[in-house]
């Protein structure tokens, strides 16, 4: 079993130099098991697990797997993805490729709280490497514009429509929030600039203090909870 793997999103960085990999588990509650802690209904009904490849049932059963494995043996799952990162970067050195890795593909984990038996964190181990994430956490967020989170862990906030307050917070501190339209994307939504999240998934890359404006995909389109801008 396979934990890093890409998407049609994030293979979009080699046009910008970067081989990107990532970790997709069963979102939300899906696997009996929540990876998604901060999701909205709107989150969770919109969410592009079964985009793609995700739309395969034996994807969608390998993806149920590596949860399980991440939750019944975390020592096991850890050590096989420190020895995939290792694969991956040589990988994208071969190709003369920046590497960069996204944990959360389908899911919210705290990864900087998340130990190996010597009690290093991912980003400990592979101090040069960059990693990011979305999330809905707020502390989590909040940590990151703080400086308290690894140098190399970047974290853009992800809205959705229970979490407006706490959106306003985190532009106000600088911070990034990418946020689902309907259709198009407008220049500036709260009176930030909005750069197009669509044609890569390089968020550590983004000016400071923007909205990351993705256009409504998948389920998304049928979204009626606010979770998509109109």
């Amino acid at each position: 079993m396979k934990l890093l793997s890409d998407n049609n999103k994030i293979s979009k960085g080699v046009a910008f130099g970067y081989y990107t990999q990532g970790v997709h588990l069963s979102p939300y509650k899906k696997s009996g098991r929540n990876v998604c802690p901060w999701a909205s209904k709107g989150c969770a009904l919109a969410c592009l697990d079964t985009a793609g490849m995700g739309a395969f049932s034996n994807v969608q059963q390998s993806r149920i797997k590596k949860t399980n494995f991440f939750f019944e043996d975390k020592q096991g799952f850890f050590c096989k993805l420190v020895k995939e990162i290792e694969l991956a970067v040589k990988r994208a050195d071969k190709k003369g490729l920046t590497p960069c890795f996204r944990l959360n593909l389908t899911s919210d984990l705290p990864w900087e709280g998340i130990r190996n038996a010597d009690r290093k964190t991912i980003f400990e181990l592979f101090p040069n490497v960059q990693f990011y994430d979305y999330t809905k956490g707020f502390s989590r967020m909040k940590a990151f514009l703080d400086g308290k989170m690894p140098s190399n862990y970047h974290l853009t906030f992800s809205r959705s429509e229970e979490n407006q307050a706490h959106c306003e917070i985190i532009l106000a501190l600088g911070g990034n929030v990418a946020c689902v339209f309907r259709n198009q994307l407008p220049k500036r939504w709260q009176g930030k600039r909005v750069v197009n999240g669509d044609e890569s998934d390089l968020r550590f890359n983004d000016p400071q203090g923007c909205i990351v404006g993705l256009v409504e995909k998948g389920r998304a389109k049928k979204d009626e909870s606010s979770f998509v801008l109109n």
